[in-house]
């Protein structure tokens, strides 16, 4: 089944079960997909495409979540939050530091890293490897920290 099948199922889930938190980042999910297959020249979405939407969104309602804070509005901060929830569901599982650790230290001594100066090379590999499965940031930490030894 088709995210965007999957999706269509739950807003109808949602609307019956009145939960219009839930109803409300299930449509958002479903309006980004739509966008993103009416640009023009797109073709039909990957899976690949998918998680990279859903994750997009997540990421943008984590910065909203620590502007909110700064900000004290608990009102909008947990509307978020519960965003969050709904789109994570859809979300393969993060890998754990250790996995990725793990990862990364096979992708540095496949291309051959051995200082500093190669991030880019482990991160161009590292990136299309790891891609949905953990932050781009936490993979540039952890190449960082794993050249550095």
């Amino acid at each position: 089944m088709s995210l965007k099948t999957q999706i269509d199922a739950d807003i109808k889930a949602a609307m019956l079960a009145r939960d219009q938190g839930k109803l409300l980042a299930l449509r958002d999910i479903k309006k980004l997909i739509l966008l993103e297959e009416t640009k023009p020249g797109a073709t039909e979405l990957t899976e690949a495409d998918e998680m990279k939407i859903l994750q997009k969104a997540v990421k943008q309602r984590k910065d909203s979540v620590e502007i909110y804070k700064t900000q004290g509005r608990q009102d909008l901060l947990d509307k978020e939050l519960a965003e969050i929830a709904v789109i994570e569901v859809y979300l393969p599982a993060a890998m754990t530091e250790e996995e990725l650790q793990s990862q990364i230290a096979a992708i540095i001594e496949q291309v051959g890293a051995k200082a500093p100066s190669d991030m880019g090379k482990v991160m161009g590999v590292a990136s299309k490897q790891l891609a949905g499965k953990a932050e781009g940031r936490a993979i540039s930490e952890m190449v960082k920290k794993l050249l550095a030894q």
